[in-house]
């Protein structure tokens, strides 16, 4: 019965292969059926028909032999393919390579799931299926060609035949395609005459799989009668490429005191035989291992997956007690299903150890003793600890932290990357007048937390007695910076202030001095014994010395010590303003041509270096003219703007125009200015103020005041 379901498929498709060909011809050298589906037995029996495989060279099947691509297989004279033993385990398909003394060929048998029986039926039915069967007659039958590769000489060689069945007189075979006519080139060819088909050299499965060809029949003059008809060629597999690494380097990680059968990492091996056939089914086994301790097998790996599995107890994967963290494993992977007969190809797995926190670190001693100076910052000793965890990890770099004595954040620790140590250092300088000694208790833990069973003990505290020095420090003034406004140009001698300076070392009862330290414009002086800062010269507020309105001076206070310390002091002057600068006009010069129709001649600006209310609005004047007539006047345009406008045009000559600028201030000031007005010849938008033909103006007044006298 089970030989029955077993043969179904194959009956099925030997009849489409009866029915499909029984009008083309009468005998086709080699397989009567070359490509077979069968579904996949829980167990091939041995010595039990698996199917009857029919093969004639019609010329009678003198020595005929058969090779199957898988050994636990073989193939009958009769052609019945029984198994040599119990086979549970198989690839997707076998070949089968048949010849006798007149013919040769191959037939493929496919190995399907219970799922896929109907599907792959129902493509060989297909109209113009893989199989190259054709439904309709055709004068032109093309079976497939099966050609194991790697074939050795002679060559060429005879691996299939076209027919053609209205004969072969007066016409010839023709053949195209990659692989014929096109690359690679010449490796196969056709008998003209009677359609034998040759390889040329051997084949490399790896390179080209599958060739699809066309076959067509010609006349004498090459007109086409027949054809194309699709020739499909596919080149059977050898077992001719080892399997290989190519992915490497192979590195793997385990944590330390991991439970038997962690998975550590995969090796995958590529082999570029066909991944259908037992010449690609890899199989993996490690070669050797080093170190050999503590156990010579502390590794295994699945031979079919290339999963790498720990197999010693936890406690033995203790990276502390190893010889060494890194274990180097030769792993090889063995085609043909790891039989004796399979390639092989090796890599170099590397296998890292990884530390755990399974050590507290734990200061070197109990007790550490410091010295610093008061008022000095900066590290002021290293405490040192050990911890047996791997230094590269967070489970051996030490976190310190100041847990007790620590009220004013006057210490801080920080860890030294380098060598763990923890490094204590004052950050707000110390005060000996306040307290000359201080006590810091000090944990210590890792970056990484401890596992589960493993605490941190007393050894992970540790005491840092620290003494501070006394020293003379220099003079504090109160307030540091001072400030006073004053009004500047004050008289000189006028008292500015009175610094105050106190020395912070109260027990050893010093007398302090003071001096000046930095007077830039020399405007002060600092009495020594009391601090009185009086000035030396007028303080004016204008100075390129002072800067918006303040000027800034240094002071220093001295004591008394050996040797003696120097303190500070900052003062800034904010000097009010007076009106003591006279406003300034621009600009002072302005040309006019002696025929211009706009008289509006020039606009002034004033300024003032004083500060409101001691600036603008400024008042515009021209002094009095003399003469019979006036020549200009003066508008007020805004609080610091007017404008000159003549009253007629003048004939070339330089004019010296008196103009007053008040200021707003109380008491006001006021600048007179000359205004120097060129009057210029314009011709050609050029113009010519040259003094040639020029009159000063103050000479016509005085001449124009000299006729008048004589006129009286």
């Amino acid at each position: 019965m089970q030989h029955k379901t077993q043969l179904t498929l194959s009956f099925l498709l030997s009849q489409v292969l009866l029915l499909a060909c029984a009008e083309d011809l009468e005998c086709v050298p080699g397989f009567q059926q070359k490509v077979f589906y069968i579904e996949k037995p829980f167990e091939f029996i041995e010595d039990q028909l698996v199917l009857n495989l029919k093969f004639d060279d019609c010329k009678g099947n003198n020595k005929l032999n058969f090779e199957v691509s898988n050994p636990d297989f073989t193939v009958e004279l009769d052609g019945n393919l029984v198994a040599l033993k119990n086979v549970s385990e198989v690839g997707r398909a076998l070949f089968v390579h048949a010849r006798s003394e007149h013919a040769e060929d191959m037939a493929e048998i496919f190995i399907l799931e219970a799922n896929e029986k109907r599907g792959a039926l129902k493509e060989i039915l297909k109209l113009e299926g893989n199989l190259g069967i054709p439904r309709q007659k055709r004068a032109i039958l093309a079976t497939p060609i099966l050609i194991p590769e790697n074939q050795r000489p002679p060559f060429p060689r005879l691996v299939g035949k076209v027919i053609r069945s209205e004969g072969t007189e007066g016409v010839k075979f023709r053949l195209s395609g990659k692989g014929v006519d096109q690359d690679p080139k010449g490796i196969f060819r056709i008998n003209e005459m009677n359609g034998d088909v040759s390889v040329t050299r051997a084949l490399d499965r790896e390179a080209i799989a599958n060739y699809e060809l066309e076959v067509e029949v010609v006349d004498m003059n090459g007109k086409t009668i027949d054809g194309p008809v699709r020739l499909d060629i596919s080149v059977i597999d050898q077992n001719d490429n080892r399997p290989m690494f190519k992915e490497g380097p192979y590195i793997g990680h385990v944590m330390e005191g991991s439970a038997t059968g962690t998975t550590v990492m995969r090796m995958a091996a590529f082999d570029a035989d066909d991944a259908s056939t037992d010449n690609a089914l890899l199989r993996y086994n490690i070669l050797k291992q080093t170190p050999t301790k503590p156990s010579p097998n502390m590794f295994y790996i699945d031979p079919e997956k290339g999963d790498i599995v720990t197999v010693v107890s936890p406690a033995l994967l203790d990276r502390e007690t190893m010889e060494s963290p890194k274990y180097e494993l030769v792993i090889e992977a063995k085609d043909m299903g790891g039989m004796d007969v399979g390639l092989t190809g090796t890599a170099t797995a590397t296998i890292l150890i990884d530390d755990k926190n399974d050590h507290a670190p734990e200061f070197t001693k109990k007790e550490f003793q410091a010295t610093v100076k008061e008022g000095v910052t900066g590290v002021i000793v290293n405490l040192t600890v050990g911890d047996r965890d791997d230094p590269a990890t967070g489970a051996w770099r030490a976190v310190y932290s100041i847990i007790n004595g620590n009220p004013g954040q006057s210490f801080e620790i920080h860890t030294n990357p380098q060598t763990n140590e923890g490094m204590l250092s004052v950050v707000k300088p110390l005060d000996y007048e306040i307290s000359a000694f201080h006590t810091l208790l000090i944990k210590v833990e890792n970056e990484d937390p401890l596992i589960p069973d493993i605490a941190y003990g007393p050894s992970s505290t540790a005491t840092v007695q620290i003494t501070v020095e006394d020293v003379n420090e220099g003079p504090v003034f109160h307030p540091n910076p001072m400030t006073v406004s004053k009004q500047e140009n004050i008289p000189i001698g006028s008292v500015v202030l009175t610094v105050n300076a106190t020395d912070p070392d109260t027990l050893q009862h010093q007398t302090i001095r003071y001096s000046v330290y930095k007077d830039p414009a020399g405007w002060l002086e600092i009495n020594p014994t009391n601090g009185t800062v009086g000035t030396t010269a007028v303080l004016d507020r204008e100075s390129p010395f002072v800067q918006n309105n303040v000027y800034t001076a240094l002071f220093l206070a001295i004591d008394s010590g050996n040797p003696p310390a120097t303190g500070t002091g900052t003062l800034h002057i904010t000097l009010e303003d007076v009106n003591d600068n006279v406003p300034s006009l621009y600009p002072t010069l302005a040309k006019v041509c002696d025929d211009a129709k706009d008289l509006r001649v020039v606009v002034l600006g004033a300024s003032d270096k004083d500060l409101h209310p001691n600036t603008d609005p400024f008042k515009f004047e021209l002094s009095k003219q003399s003469g019979p007539e006036k020549l200009w006047r003066i508008n007020r345009l805004n609080n610091t703007h007017a404008q000159v406008i003549l009253l007629q045009n003048l004939k070339k000559a330089n004019y010296n125009i008196p103009i007053s600028v008040t200021d707003s201030g109380k008491p006001p000031l006021t600048n007179t200015t000359e205004l120097r007005l060129q009057v210029c010849t314009c011709k050609k938008s050029k113009m010519d103020c040259s003094a040639t033909d020029a009159l000063h103006i103050s000479l016509t007044l005085i001449l124009l005041s000299l006729l008048s006298l004589f006129c009286l």
